[in-house]
C-alpha cells in the first residue's frame, strides 16, 4: 500500500483555543488550534499560520519556533501589530482581510459625519435629560471631506461620502490630480496645511513609521473651528493628548474608533471628554464579518494548495498592500 500522504498543518491562533474560525473543516489540512499560551508548540513543523488573533503580538515570541513557516494570514486589514524586522526579512508571505471591511467602514465614517452634522450627541443628552430644545443643524450636502489613506478603505470612504454629497480631497504620500475616487489628492508632508479646508477630517491610512503621529498638536490647530474628526484608522496615528484639549475648548469634535490602548482603560479620560464619541473598534465588524473572513482564508488555502498565487499579499516593508500610492 502506498504510504499516505501528508496532510500540510496551519497553526490557528485564536484568543481562545474554542473560539475557531467558523467553515473551515472541509479543507485538507491539518489544522492546530491554539491561544497565545500554545502557539509555540503549533507553530513547530506547521507551514501556514493563520491570526484569527489578529491583535495578537505573540508570534515574534516564538519566531525562532516557526522555521517551517511559509504564510501568515492576518484576518484584519492592518498588519502592524504582526511585523517585525526578523519576520520583514524572512521569505514568509504574509496576505490581510484586504476588501472584507472596505465597505463597512466607510459606512461607519457615513454615518459619524451625519451623526455629528445632526448634532446627534447633543440630542442623545437632551434625550436623557427629558428636555425638548428645537435646534438647527447642518446638511452634509457640499461639506468637505479630507481622507487621510488611499488605499482600499479610504477609496471606499470616498465614494460613499460623495454619493451622499459631500466634497472629497485624499491624503496620500505624493500629491497627484484626477484620481477617480477623490479627485485631488494632496500630500501627507503637507497636512497641517491642508486641514483647514476640510469639515471633516477622515483618518484611514496603514500604521507605519510615516503615519505614526501624523496628527499632532500642529495638525489639530489648523483644523478649522467646529470640524471633525474620525479616526477608523489606529490609535497611534493621533496624538491623543493633544487631541484631549482641543476637543476640551470646543473647538473641533471627535469620533474615535481606534486608541493608543485597546481596551480603552475605563478611567480613560477621552471616555467623558466633551464633543467626543468613542466606540469600541468596530466601525468594520458588521454581523456575518467572521464567516466572511474565514471564507476569505479557505479561498486563499485553495489557492496555496493548488499552487496559484495568493490573494491580498502584503509588502512586509511597507506594511500594507501598494494599491497606489498611499
Amino acid at each position: 500500500m502506498p504510504a499516505p500522504v501528508e496532510r500540510p498543518v496551519v497553526a490557528v491562533l485564536c484568543e481562545r483555543a474554542t473560539d475557531r474560525p467558523p467553515g473551515l473543516d472541509g479543507l485538507p489540512v491539518d489544522f492546530r488550534y491554539c491561544s497565545a499560551d500554545g502557539l509555540r508548540g503549533a507553530v513547530q513543523g506547521a507551514r501556514v499560520l493563520l491570526l484569527w488573533d489578529f491583535f495578537s503580538t505573540a508570534v515574534r515570541d516564538v519566531w525562532v519556533d516557526a522555521g517551517s513557516l511559509e504564510w501568515i494570514h492576518v484576518t484584519a486589514a492592518g498588519v502592524d501589530t504582526l511585523l517585525f524586522d526578523e519576520l520583514r526579512d524572512s521569505a514568509v508571505v504574509v496576505t490581510n482581510a484586504h476588501g472584507v471591511f472596505d465597505r463597512p467602514i466607510a459606512e461607519y465614517v457615513l454615518g459619524a459625519v451625519i451623526a455629528h452634522a445632526k448634532d446627534s450627541l447633543r440630542s442623545f443628552d437632551l434625550q436623557r435629560e427629558r428636555r425638548w430644545q428645537h435646534r438647527e443643524t447642518r446638511s452634509v450636502l457640499g461639506a468637505k471631506a479630507l481622507v487621510v489613506g488611499t488605499g482600499a478603505i479610504g477609496r471606499a470612504t470616498a465614494r460613499l461620502l460623495r454619493a451622499a454629497g459631500l466634497q472629497v480631497r485624499g491624503v496620500g504620500r505624493v500629491a497627484r490630480g484626477d484620481d477617480p475616487d477623490f479627485g485631488e489628492i494632496v500630500a501627507s508632508s503637507n497636512l497641517s496645511a491642508e486641514v483647514g479646508w476640510a469639515d471633516h477630517v477622515v483618518l484611514a491610512a496603514p500604521l507605519t513609521a510615516a503615519t505614526r503621529g501624523l496628527v499632532d498638536a500642529g495638525v489639530l490647530a489648523a483644523m478649522r473651528p467646529g470640524s471633525h474628526l474620525v479616526n477608523v484608522a489606529r490609535g497611534p496615528i493621533v496624538d491623543e493628548t493633544a487631541l484631549l484639549d482641543a476637543v476640551a475648548t470646543g473647538r473641533i469634535a471627535a469620533t474615535l474608533d481606534v486608541f493608543d490602548r485597546e481596551p480603552l482603560p475605563p478611567d480613560h479620560p477621552l471616555w467623558t471628554a466633551p464633543n467626543l464619541t468613542v466606540t469600541a473598534h468596530m466601525s468594520g465588524d458588521v454581523i456575518g464579518w467572521r464567516d466572511t473572513l474565514a471564507a476569505q482564508f479557505a479561498d486563499n488555502v485553495s489557492r496555496w494548495l493548488a499552487g496559484e498565487p495568493l490573494l491580498n499579499i502584503v509588502d512586509k516593508k511597507l506594511g500594507y498592500i501598494p494599491t497606489g500610492d498611499r
